[in-house]
């Protein structure tokens, strides 16, 4: 279970009966293809609906965050550091979620531009090294505090990584991208992918075959194997993240059951 020490609004609301609703959770991708894949799957499980944006087609994103459970931004192919009108766009908006103190999580680009946003460098790595496969992670200390629990190795696909933000904390570490998690107050960034379904790993190690050529990347065999391996831990650690990332309160007791525990 994922443990923070801040007060925040849950990412429940009152309806007009009064009954708690989960409120909606902001998706930002950047693909027309592109799907929230397995963290959408386990956001709707939670009862959260989905508002789905792409701003890379013109979509405006909110300028408040106070009718929303939380924000993520995915991957993709372009990078934190293009000159395109989206990009900037994007960068800018993050000033949204860290100001209202609301949940972000950005996964891979999202990551890479909460980066920038915050004065760090995204670069590729100095000698053109790849993450594109399963890799080994280790949580530091202050990343165990937040989650007990995390796989020790994760899916990856990603040519840049970026420099820790100042007055940031480091959540976990690799071997040729350092930087694989980290926060400041309620936003995240991760460098990995647990949002990567089976049939998106089909599809990426497919299209995106290229990639597996590049130094330091595995094989497409390799990936596979590596799913079979490491992938449980990966889903176990998502579920148990974004349920305390959006922090779902306790269900409210009927008071029968509460003469019950009585």
């Amino acid at each position: 279970m994922l443990r923070l020490d801040d007060d925040r609004p849950s990412g429940f609301g009152l309806t007009t009966c009064g009954r708690f609703t989960a409120l909606p959770v902001l998706i930002i991708l950047h693909g027309p293809m592109s799907t929230p894949g397995r963290v959408g799957n386990a956001l709707r499980a939670m009862g959260h609906p989905l508002d789905v944006r792409r701003p890379v087609f013109g979509d405006a994103l909110p300028e408040t965050l106070d009718h929303y459970a939380g924000a993520i931004m995915f991957g993709g192919p372009m990078s934190a550091n293009d000159n395109e009108d989206f990009i900037r766009r994007e960068i800018d908006w993050l000033a949204v979620p860290l100001k209202e103190k609301r949940p972000y999580l950005g996964i891979c680009l999202g990551a890479q531009i909460l980066a920038k946003h915050l004065g760090a460098k995204v670069a590729p790595h100095p000698e053109g090294r790849a993450e594109v496969g399963y890799y080994p992670i280790r949580p530091t200390a202050a990343g165990r505090k937040i989650c007990s629990h995390w796989p020790d190795h994760v899916y990856q696909w990603h040519r840049e990584g970026f420099e820790l933000p100042a007055g940031t904390e480091l959540l976990a570490e690799g071997d040729d991208f350092p930087v694989q998690a980290y926060r400041t107050g309620r936003c995240f960034g991760i460098q990995f992918h647990p949002d990567v379904t089976h049939a998106m790993l089909h599809r990426w190690t497919t299209r995106g075959h290229d990639r597996m050529s590049l130094p330091g990347a595995q094989s497409r065999t390799e990936h596979f194997t590596g799913r079979m391996v490491h992938d449980l831990a990966e889903r176990a650690w998502l579920t148990a993240f974004l349920d305390g990332w959006l922090h779902r309160p306790p269900p409210v007791q009927s008071p029968i059951a509460s003469l019950a525990a009585e």
